[in-house]
């Protein structure tokens, strides 16, 4: 069996449409894997590419994490705008109906799972999925407080569904990321650690060695 490689993922909070351009500039040459949190005001406090936002021909995946009350209504409008999309467990009325809607439409899917959700409360949905994000802070703004307990439902995850890729965002800097590593994720997000530092190519080359 081929080992899964391990991936920064850079995350993007932006206001408007020149914000989002200036940080996609700052990752895009290097980053394998680009995050962009959406953020209506609703589901969480912040707000962020809540507008009908442009992006770029990108040379990698891009993810949308729908921190959205209503995430079915956005995907209707803008699926098209990601490779992989992810939604929060809480705010879906259907998620066998959405999986399969993004599927036709060849895109992949990710289950989110906030601190105070259990692996329990999900894993009769994990076959509908591609990939599980488990929030190791409280969604909905950078630098947040890192929580470690979380990183136990990586192992609960993959015994219940062999091979799912596992996805960990929040407070990722080059002091947490081994917790994370060793628990066994497989894509990293980071993002004030990465898309605040005064060379972000080189705060994201110091992550990805610490993965080796």
């Amino acid at each position: 069996m081929t080992k899964r490689l391990k991936h920064i993922a850079p995350s993007i909070i932006a206001k408007n449409q020149g914000e989002l351009e200036e940080k996609l500039d700052r990752v895009k040459d290097f980053a394998k894997v680009i995050h962009l949190d959406v953020m209506d005001g609703n589901f969480v406090q912040n707000e962020s590419l809540n507008f009908d936002f442009i992006l770029p021909e990108l040379p990698c995946r891009v993810e949308a994490h729908l921190m959205v009350r209503y995430p079915e209504k956005w995907i209707a409008k803008n699926y098209r705008k990601a490779d992989l999309i992810q939604v929060h467990y809480e705010t879906c009325k259907s998620l066998p109906k959405l999986c399969k809607f993004l599927k036709q439409h060849k895109k992949q899917v990710g289950l989110v799972l906030n601190p105070e959700t259990k692996v329990s409360d999900v894993s009769d949905k994990l076959k509908y999925f591609d990939q599980v994000l488990v929030m190791t802070v409280n969604p909905g703004f950078y630098g947040s407080p890192f929580l470690k307990e979380n990183l136990d439902k990586i192992y609960e995850i993959k015994q219940l569904r062999k091979g799912i890729e596992v996805e960990v965002d929040g407070g990722i800097t080059d002091k947490t990321i081994k917790y994370a590593r060793d628990a066994g994720a497989d894509v990293f997000v980071s993002g004030s650690y990465v898309m605040k530092a005064e060379n972000p190519e080189e705060a994201f080359n110091k992550l990805q060695s610490l993965l080796k």
